[in-house]
């Protein structure tokens, strides 16, 4: 949507929800993502993944003995649904992260939305390349001798 700028004329985008539509239309993608967040989670904290035949084993792990930068995220969303911090972070510290930094960038993409305010997440090659190293190190070390303690 175009319009025109009072102030020099110029034309503008519109960065948010066209004006006039309802404060909930612009709150439905966030609180999709949400409920699709909440009922997989509510999936996995009823059933346990540390009981066969519920979900499928990790190819990497099954077909080479490699732990992956996943294995035990499943362990570790179970044990977080069910409050169990310290059994949720020895499964896989990474995930926990993970959903925490999941539930901090999802409010702050509401509190941008219900503010009218456009929502960008710009990650540079310097963020990319520290998650990804990082991640690479989990998994390397994970898979040592000396990083038993890692292993779900």
């Amino acid at each position: 949507m175009r319009s025109v700028d009072a102030e020099n004329g110029k034309p503008t985008r519109s960065r948010t929800v066209a004006r006039g539509a309802p404060a909930l239309l612009a709150m439905a993608v966030p609180a999709g993502v949400l409920a699709a967040v909440v009922g997989a989670f509510a999936y996995v904290g009823s059933v346990d993944p540390g009981e066969p035949g519920h979900y499928p084993a990790c190819p990497l792990l099954s077909l080479t003995g490699v732990y992956c930068p996943g294995c035990g995220g499943l362990r570790s969303a179970h044990a977080f649904v069910h409050g169990d911090l310290l059994t949720a972070l020895h499964a896989n510290a990474p995930a926990v992260l993970g959903y925490l930094g999941f539930a901090v960038l999802w409010t702050a993409w509401v509190i941008r939305v219900a503010r009218g305010r456009p929502v960008r997440v710009d990650l540079g090659p310097v963020h990319l390349w520290t998650l990804g190293s990082l991640i690479l190190v989990f998994t390397v070390v994970r898979n040592l001798p000396f990083g038993g303690w890692l292993i779900p």
